[in-house]
């Protein structure tokens, strides 16, 4: 049986707006792609999920159009399906793990099913209101409850790592609190993906269901500048998360990298996605672009940059160092950007940016590149080729080159061990970090990785807060 493709807007539309391109499956859709399921007895997908979804049972309860058991059985394991639905790579998780693909077939659509099982929840039971589950609010059953009015937990941040370790403190009966420094919860998920792949709506859908748990979330609090962790704890907080993220960026070392109109792709996407820079006519937060941007990097943030920045009436280039083959973007960000007309210049190597009398950048000086040996990704390393120089003519340029960990908490709490990119170092099994009490994860843990990932932390620094509580040391 073939697998069901998942409703996409048009190019010539979308790439006009920043509202949704993937437009989810319909009920027949995704009862026929969730029949494609050969229902393994040793389900491999399992393995691949970071968080543990028990994915063969939510697809057959959509088979069998139990949807509403489909997001039951979700909501077991994952606190934001219809975000993970939507921007978790399954392509490499759990989606390559399956046995249908391995027998030579194309894998289940596991994402395409979860998005329409956390999307069916929101038409069907409650509309926009965040309708409880069985469990919402409840101590999950034969697990005992540490809610003595007397443990109380500091998540700091509030991205998909801090999230989920929060509501399944929640689930547990321990009252939480989450300390965001921005003004509107949702970390990454608000500031760092565009609209076009992850609508507001959901994000704000999935904090609801937090907040539904008991979860308070106090925004504007930057710890580790009006609080430090020792506050934290002498506020009566037994246990402290740090789910800070990696929002530090990468700089290339070329001349002219200060030049006006450069910009990271964190800035140029968080003045679009939290500040209204898109909709000059509603917010005072424009962005000052020219006509034409090249975008550096290769990843999935170089895509929604590149794709922001079309939607704002750009012509854009985006130049990478190694071949399409080398891209860590998901393969369908790239066919989308190709769809809407973002341009590619592969085997290209920035080497300085050159400005005008104004300090303004006028384009981008490169050496041409070849492939040689492997290096500690694996990929081949890019090799810049002498006598190749051309300058890329550009007015704007947005820098995707990786984030670093934000160094706002490790500078200012002794004892915090780090690694030498700043990210904090924790026990692996517990996600502790060399503070007791003080757990981790996500990207200030494990550099820059995917939502899911950063889910699965959480959820296992979650565990090793309650199992801490219950503990005779405790």
């Amino acid at each position: 049986m073939t697998r069901n493709k998942m409703p996409e807007a048009p190019a010539a539309e979308r790439k006009n707006n920043f509202t949704e391109v993937a437009l989810g499956y319909t009920e027949q859709q995704a009862i026929m792609e969730a029949a494609r399921c050969i229902r393994c007895k040793k389900p491999k997908c399992i393995e691949g999920c970071p968080v543990g979804i028990d994915i063969s049972k939510f697809i057959k309860e959509i088979a069998e159009k139990n949807f509403s058991g489909a997001i039951k059985t979700l909501k077991e394991k994952n606190n934001l399906p219809g975000v993970c639905g939507r921007v978790c790579p399954q392509e490499t998780q759990c989606e390559i793990k399956c046995v249908l693909g391995k027998k030579g077939g194309l894998s289940v659509a596991i994402g395409c099913l979860e998005r329409f099982a956390a999307d069916w929840e929101i038409s069907n039971a409650g509309g926009e209101d965040c309708p409880k589950t069985e469990t919402d609010g409840k101590h999950p059953p034969d697990e005992k409850t540490v809610a003595d009015g007397k443990k109380k937990v500091a998540v700091v941040g509030s991205g998909p790592a801090g999230l989920t370790c929060a509501a399944d403190l929640a689930k547990a009966g321990v009252s939480v609190t989450i300390f965001e420094a921005l003004h509107e919860p949702g970390g990454v998920l608000r500031y760092g993906i565009p609209s076009f792949r992850l609508p507001k709506n959901i994000i704000e859908r999935e904090i609801q269901y937090v907040k539904s748990l008991g979860v308070e979330i106090i925004c504007n609090a930057i710890i580790g500048k009006l609080r430090t962790l020792d506050d934290l704890f002498k506020m009566g907080y037994s246990s402290i998360f740090i789910g800070t993220g990696a929002g530090l960026p990468v700089f290339p070392g070329a001349p002219g990298v200060n030049l006006c109109r450069i910009y990271s792709a964190n800035e140029f996407l968080t003045r679009i996605n939290l500040m209204g820079g898109n909709d000059p006519g509603k917010y005072d937060t424009p962005i000052n672009t020219g006509k034409n941007v090249a975008v550096i990097g290769g990843g999935n943030t170089a895509m929604d940059a590149a794709r922001s920045a079309l939607r704002l009436g750009c012509d854009v280039t985006i130049l990478y160092r190694r071949t399409e083959k080398e891209m860590p973007a998901r393969l369908a960000e790239i066919r989308h950007a190709k769809e809407e007309g973002i341009k590619f210049t592969f085997l290209t190597q920035p080497v300085e940016f050159t400005g005008d009398k104004n300090g303004y950048v006028t384009g981008v000086k490169c050496l041409k590149c070849t492939l040689g040996e492997k290096d500690s990704s694996g990929r081949q390393s890019p090799v810049p080729v002498r006598g190749s120089e051309f300058v890329l003519p550009a007015d704007t340029v947005i820098i995707a080159m990786g984030l670093k960990p934000n160094p706002v908490i490790q500078r200012v709490t002794a004892g915090l061990e780090t690694a030498g990119d700043g990210s904090i170092r924790v026990n692996p099994d517990t996600m502790e970090t060399s503070i007791k009490k003080v757990f981790a994860g996500g990207d200030i843990v494990g550099g820059e990785g995917t939502v899911i990932e950063a889910m699965g932390m959480g959820k296992r620094a979650a565990r090793s807060i309650v199992s801490y509580f219950f503990s005779a040391s405790a």
